[in-house]
């Protein structure tokens, strides 16, 4: 079966940031993913990794790859290991690698991103980054201001209202939300 260009990013981002940071997780995998999405969106117009999020009292949630989690497709089980280990008084999911991270995917700037946000937030568990994804304006907390659980969580809102290059983006996120369909 043939592997979508945008399910290889995904595979692809989860083995680096297994590889790239320490206590990685479930959650802390989500979170990376949701911030290389949305910090990609906010310069390009484009999300990395085609995922959809949803915001959930927890922060946001990429709903196909949690649906997917307990029993991860073929090509997920060959790139990344999903281990429960007591972590505190916590039970964490576990990821770690089991591929060779394959940087043919990706653009330069792409690159550069996950390499940002490996770095920023390397040591760090899920729990302090909650800092960052549920930040006061940000689109995780538009959205959850909402009534309603499970909304999705437009890209759109990564983009500042008073960023001098958001119409641009947003066109641009329109001409390729065209061709993808």
């Amino acid at each position: 079966m043939r592997v979508s260009r945008e399910r290889e990013k995904l595979i692809n981002a989860m083995v680096f940031f297994a590889k790239n940071t320490h206590s990685c997780g479930k959650i802390k995998l989500f979170k990376l993913l949701y911030l290389l999405d949305f910090r990609h969106f906010a310069e390009t117009g484009l999300s990395v990794t085609g995922l959809e999020y949803r915001a959930w009292k927890n922060g946001p949630v990429p709903r196909a790859l949690y649906d997917e989690w307990d029993n991860p497709e073929s090509e997920i089980r060959k790139a990344v290991q999903i281990k429960k280990e007591v972590a505190g008084n916590y039970v964490r999911q576990a990821v770690t690698a089991v591929a060779d991270f394959d940087d043919e995917h990706f653009t330069k700037r792409e690159l550069r991103l996950m390499s940002s946000l490996a770095e920023e937030f390397r040591h760090h568990t899920a729990t302090p980054m909650v800092d960052t994804t549920h930040v006061a304006d940000g689109a995780w907390a538009k959205v959850w201001a909402q009534p309603g659980d499970d909304n999705v969580i437009p890209y759109e809102l990564a983009i500042p209202k008073e960023d001098p290059n958001r119409d641009e983006i947003l066109r641009t996120a329109e001409e390729y939300s065209r061709i993808r369909v």
